[in-house]
């Protein structure tokens, strides 16, 4: 693993724990001698968690389509910024530029993201982990409705153990590292449809 792409909020949230875990993740990746990969903004979680991972001297790799360069405000600061024209080009980027996925605190843009790669993930589109860090709580119901739609038959147990659950950025990172992806050869059964 040589990069970790991060999903997160243009905004701060409600919570100034939001940023302080943003600061730590991307302080973490850096530490770690990781390098990050984010959506290239320079406002709300998104431009903190690349300052931080700036500030602890990490390599910092942005993917921002042209028409949000000027809303979400592209960062000047980077390692790497690549200006591209839509955000299927974004995710695509960032996910070929990624070994391992985490979303922190965000919006549906945020929720999007994460279940993009994370269902890539189940169709054997790649192998690298994907993990909601859950600062404050902040996923848990999202968790819960995660593990209802496990028990009522819609997801399969191997796949919904795909997601890594974490509660700090080093125990996600760590979680990343001991990763080994399911091997189930299909995701559904012929005799389950």
């Amino acid at each position: 693993m040589k990069s970790i792409c991060v999903f997160c909020g243009s905004s701060y949230g409600a919570l100034e724990a939001y940023a302080d875990i943003a600061r730590e993740t991307g302080r973490a990746i850096a530490e770690q001698g990781y390098t990050l990969v984010y959506g290239g903004a320079k406002v709300g979680l998104m431009g903190t968690v690349a300052d931080a991972a700036l500030a602890a001297g990490g390599k910092v790799i942005g993917v921002l389509p042209r028409s949000l360069q000027d809303k979400e405000i592209g960062h000047e600061g980077l390692s790497e910024l690549h200006l591209v024209d839509s955000m299927h080009e974004r995710k695509a980027m960032m996910a070929d530029l990624s070994d391992a996925f985490i979303a922190l605190p965000g919006g549906v843009g945020t929720l999007e993201e994460i279940f993009e790669v994370w269902t890539w993930g189940q169709l054997g589109y790649h192998k690298k982990p994907c993990g909601f860090l859950n600062a404050e709580g902040y996923y848990d119901h999202l968790i819960a409705f995660l593990d209802h739609q496990t028990e009522q038959g819609f997801t399969k147990q191997v796949m919904r153990d795909m997601a890594q659950i974490a509660s700090s950025p080093l125990d996600m990172i760590r979680q990343f590292e001991n990763y080994t992806p399911p091997s189930a050869p299909k995701w559904i059964n012929r005799d389950e449809t």
